[in-house]
Parts: C-alpha cells; structure tokens; sequence
C-alpha cells in the first residue's frame, strides 16, 4: 500500500483532501455570509442578532483554519482564492439581508448544506481510517446540529 507520512493510503487522502477543500469552500461562503448579517443586521433583534452573527462568524473563522490545516496535514494544498470557492460552494448566498428571520433562516439553511458535506466526508474518512478527520467532522456535526436546533426555537 503506498502510504502518507501518517500512515493513511495515498489514493483515499487525495479524495478526502478534495472533500475538505470542498467544505473549505463551503465554510467561506457561510462565513462571508454572517459577516454581511452582522454588518446589515436592522430591528428590534439588532443588538441581540449582532452579537450572535460575531460569535458564528469568529467560530466558522477557526473552523477554516482547523479544514486548512487538515488539508495540508493529509498532504493537500488548501484551496484559497475566491473563484474555487464560488466554483465549489452550495451554501446559499445571502446580499444585503438586514431581515432578523431571513437572516436566521439562512444560516440554518447554511448549516445543513454543510452537515451534509460533513458526513460525507465522515463516512470517507472512516473508510480511510483517518481518526483526525473523522474526529473533527464528529465535533463539527455535533454543535451544528445544536446550532440548527436553537436557531429553529428561535424561529417559532
């Protein structure tokens, strides 16, 4: 078996590599996402919303750092221009969304287009025997579900 420096099969760390650059995308897309919802934010949820978007957009912020990393740990190169992202993403694009629901609504929505990249590559990852990858998308998926689940209380 021809292997990586860590000791995973070269050919499935190439198709993870590929999947996380994918979920790369997708993360930069989200995060330009709250960061237009937190700049655009307007009512009577302003000063609540704002808070919240900061705190989303500081975490998908290391969440693209922690993807990257794992990119080049696997061996890949990290895609990093704006044209692969577009090229890549399916998180919905949101412009000039100053509505708190409407804002809320994307991002869950934003969410569960990631939790879909995410088991996808969880399941890749298990078949690879890659306990990194599968570790992080683990923690992923468990606090974005939570994070879908509060933002829905909120919208009702």
């Amino acid at each position: 078996m021809n292997t990586t420096i860590i000791g995973l099969d070269k050919k499935e760390t190439e198709l993870l590599t590929g999947n996380l650059n994918s979920l790369l995308a997708n993360f930069q897309v989200y995060y330009q996402n709250l960061r237009g919802l937190h700049w655009n934010i307007k009512g009577k949820s302003f000063f609540e919303l704002h808070v919240k978007f900061e705190e989303f957009y500081t975490d998908s912020q290391e969440k693209i750092d922690l993807i990257a990393e794992r990119i080049l740990t696997l061996g890949g190169s990290p895609l990093h221009t704006f044209e692969d992202y577009s090229a890549l993403s399916k998180v919905p694009v949101g412009k000039n969304i100053s509505n708190d629901v409407e804002g809320v609504t994307l991002i869950v929505n934003s969410l569960s287009e990631l939790l879909k990249i995410e088991r996808a590559i969880l399941e890749t990852a298990a078949n690879a025997n890659d306990e990194g990858t599968n570790a992080m998308m683990s923690d992923f998926i468990a606090e974005q579900e939570k994070t879908i689940w509060m933002l829905n209380a909120w919208l009702q």
